[in-house]
């Protein structure tokens, strides 16, 4: 029993944060090509953020024996990508600083936990059902760029899911990577290992910096991944800490912003990975799966420099595959959820229809509009009642 919990808890793990780093690295490379660095300066932000996921995460999933991963915001990577245009990499680590310091606010204040408390269960995990609807949605899309790679995992994932349940995304792992290997979408490379090293950037204080930066990040990084991560951990039946948690993770955000930090919060989808029955029966016991993964965090960071040449010769459609088989499981339960009492149905529907959207509005994402699509649905629907 214990066997199968700690190799559980390690395939979650691993493949959790397999799918986060492989599917963002090139967001965060290109993020600090356009700010003006190179490879060696991307590995150190890899270093400092691999070493500050991991530390959190263990930290706090073995302090609350909840399994809470922390993540780096990839929408905040892809924002940087758009929006630090013609900012220098002194003035955008400055940003980053600024929006760990409100961050750091939203924590010790205690003001998002009680905005979160009045969120209704129901529209909290239709809003994370329409996050990660379209992770579901894209392993189908991708058939058409590899069809036999797709369709080889999918196959495996019914299979080993009706016989072996608890290792089934291990399987898909392996014949995934393999049947990539065998048709040519693996190419072979002569990455070198190197030691990534610490890059210290002196923050340099700029009004363009924090309004191009600053806030956008903050709010990008509040609302669509520490939104999204609460919403996890309550669809799952975890009490979140979420003001202890926005503490720490301003605090590690705020002290690693000079070496690559730009953004830490609550991870949702790879998080949902870490929280299934697949791990353990007991919800109790599931904080090892986060735990291991902050493992594989820190293995991360000391060995970036050699991983960025490898994962960059996966397939986009592998990755993606497996991150949306991966949550098959949690979309189906987000969206049960959320329909589960009837006084909520048409709001929560709305939350989830806005949220899967691709509403981009005053420089809003669809994560928050469909919050409160859903907040003012159910408002006026109890008005007219």
């Amino acid at each position: 029993m214990l066997v199968n919990r700690v190799l559980n808890s390690v395939i979650a793990g691993f493949v959790a944060v397999l799918i986060g780093f492989a599917s963002t690295i090139a967001l965060i490379y290109q993020t600090v090509i356009n700010l003006g660095g190179d490879a060696n300066l991307a590995a150190s932000w890899l270093l400092v953020l691999g070493l500050s996921l991991g530390i959190t995460s263990i930290g706090l999933s073995f302090f609350y024996r909840i399994p809470i991963l922390v993540a780096w915001s990839t929408p905040g990577a892809a924002l940087l990508i758009s929006n630090a245009q013609g900012v220098s990499i002194n003035e955008a680590i400055a940003g980053f600083m600024f929006s760990a310091v409100l961050i750091l606010l939203c924590g010790v204040t205690g003001w998002f936990e009680k905005l979160m408390n009045k969120i209704p269960f129901q529209l909290a995990t239709a809003m994370l059902a329409g996050v990660l609807v379209n992770f579901g949605i894209g392993v189908f899309n991708h058939m058409n760029e590899a069809p036999f790679l797709i369709l080889s995992m999918f196959m495996v994932y019914l299979v080993s899911k009706r016989f072996f349940p608890k290792y089934s995304m291990i399987f898909v792992l392996v014949v995934g990577v393999f049947v990539a290997w065998q048709t040519g979408l693996i190419l072979p490379t002569n990455t070198q290992f190197i030691v990534a090293e610490f890059s210290y950037t002196a923050p340099q204080l700029s009004l363009e910096g924090i309004l191009s930066v600053g806030i956008p990040l903050f709010i990008v990084t509040m609302a669509a991944q520490n939104l999204p991560g609460i919403a996890v951990l309550k669809a799952h039946g975890y009490k979140a800490p979420v003001s202890a948690t926005l503490t720490v993770t301003g605090v590690t955000n705020l002290v690693s912003a000079s070496f690559g930090g730009y953004a830490l919060n609550l991870a949702a989808i790879t998080a949902a990975i870490c929280m299934t029955e697949e791990i353990d029966k007991d919800p109790q016991k599931r904080y090892w799966a986060a735990m291991a993964g902050g493992v594989f965090y820190i293995l991360m960071g000391f060995f970036s420099g050699y991983l960025i040449g490898v994962f960059s010769t996966f397939p986009s459609a592998l990755i993606f595959a497996l991150a949306g088989i991966a949550l098959f499981t949690t979309i189906s339960n987000s969206i049960q959820q959320s329909l589960s009492d009837t006084k909520y149905v048409e709001a929560s529907m709305i939350t989830f229809l806005v949220t899967a959207s691709d509403l981009m509005m005053l420089g809003i994402s669809s994560v928050l509009w469909g919050l409160i699509a859903g907040i003012l649905t159910l408002f006026i629907m109890k008005k007219r009642e």
